[in-house]
């Protein structure tokens, strides 16, 4: 284990996370509280570094906090069985399947729309026409559910109320 003590911007430079969510990954215990200087300033050690990296590999990964909060616990314990890890992951990639299946829905709606429309008049445009219509009989599938958690979350992103990263 290395001697080297990180302040909270080296961490965040080191692994590429913002300072709000390395601080907010300590109040929500995923990381757990590093050293203060007597100047309580803080300093994260390798073993933060470590699992700073495992929680924004989970992240990209598309692993919600509370499965990576329980990859973590079975990653402190590493003579444990790794079923419970493997039924982690399987359903991360049924709901990444699943995610797969609403955004090719929606690909298609799109396409659809975009190759019927005639680059004629708004009046006459069916892009507009099927956006329009709030029953969505112009619809090829039900794309509006998946469509509707998606756009939830970059409205939250967009608005800044979304969860850090």
């Amino acid at each position: 284990m290395s001697l080297k003590e990180f302040a909270i911007g080296q961490l965040a430079a080191v692994t590429g996370c913002r300072i709000q969510t390395i601080r907010y990954y300590e109040q929500i215990g995923l990381m757990p509280p590093p050293a203060r200087t007597s100047g309580n300033q803080r300093r994260y050690s390798q073993r933060h570094l470590d699992r700073l990296a495992f929680i924004r590999h989970s992240r990209e990964l598309g692993f919600s906090l509370d499965s990576i909060r329980e990859l973590l616990t079975l990653a402190d314990h590493p003579e444990g069985s790794c079923a419970a890890a493997d039924e982690i992951a399987q359903r991360q990639l049924s709901a990444v399947d699943q995610r797969i299946r609403q955004l090719s829905a929606l690909k298609a709606e799109f396409e659809r729309m975009i190759s019927v429309c005639r680059g004629g008049k708004i009046c006459d445009c069916r892009v507009i026409q099927v956006l329009a219509d709030s029953s969505h009989a112009h619809c090829l599938s039900d794309h509006h559910e998946g469509a509707l958690q998606m756009s939830a979350g970059v409205a939250a992103v967009d608005a800044g109320t979304a969860r850090p990263e």
